[in-house]
């Protein structure tokens, strides 16, 4: 039986198995027996097809199943790397902050402001959150970092009437919901999210640090008060390779 060893493991060339499945399983097996480890990067391609005497889209096609299975992901102008472990988020069915979240799993969150400024009001917005259309909004765009790496970027809206007194907040360190409730006693009581799958932009793959074109989960949220006022819109865009959202439910 011919085979070619390499160092993650050994190809077979004489049986009827696909070469790119069995590089796909090599490499997939030294992920999950600890051969590869979280954040290593992979060998080139050209060093894969030289090691095991493939050609490159044979190669590329083992390596982009397993990007897009969340095993390995690619930093543009660097390689392709193990993924880390996905964060859960458990969002879907408790109301928890981006920062209590991180903490929560031993990660170290942080975030950065690309933008907050007060922006005319945008019909589709203003109507979700019930207010005039000719009412300005104030436009909060942020990523969030978890262990310094970006994991989402969320765009905010709420009403500037409401909440003037936010106009001067440092959401790098301060909770936006926690802000509502200190400077204008307004208190989120329960949001409403609906969640659909998505590729990135150029804009947003530059911000989360992923190819454009990568997989994202999109989740828009509606914040509402105890009485069903909403006071906030978001829209936020999280990478595919570094989230999952997990949900319990109970039968009746």
């Amino acid at each position: 039986m011919e085979s070619v060893d390499f160092m993650f493991g050994k190809i077979h060339k004489d049986i009827p198995v696909p070469m790119y499945y069995q590089i796909k399983q090599v490499i997939l097996t030294a992920i999950k027996n600890g051969l590869l480890q979280p954040g290593e990067m992979l060998p080139t391609e050209l060093a894969f097809c030289e090691q095991y005497e493939v050609s490159r889209p044979t190669i590329r096609r083992a390596l982009n199943e397993l990007v897009i299975e969340g095993y390995l992901c690619r930093l543009k102008g660097k390689g392709t790397f193990v993924s880390s472990p996905k964060i859960e988020a458990k969002f879907l069915s408790k109301l928890q902050n981006f920062n209590d979240e991180m903490l929560a799993k031993g990660l170290t969150p942080s975030t950065k402001v690309i933008t907050f400024k007060v922006i005319s009001g945008v019909q589709d917005i203003n109507n979700r959150l019930k207010r005039p259309n000719s009412e300005k909004l104030f436009y909060l765009e942020r990523v969030r970092f978890a262990n310094g790496e970006p994991v989402v970027y969320v765009e905010t809206f709420f009403s500037y009437d409401q909440f003037q007194k936010l106009e001067n907040v440092d959401f790098v360190s301060e909770s936006l919901y926690d802000s509502m409730k200190l400077k204008c006693n307004c208190t989120v009581a329960r949001v409403n999210r609906m969640i659909e799958a998505v590729s990135v932009s150029q804009k947003e793959a530059t911000l989360l640090e992923i190819v454009k074109g990568s997989a994202a989960m999109l989740v828009k949220t509606t914040a509402f008060t105890k009485q069903g006022i909403p006071v906030e819109y978001s829209i936020a865009r999280y990478r595919g390779d570094r989230n999952q959202f997990s949900v319990e439910l109970e039968l009746e």
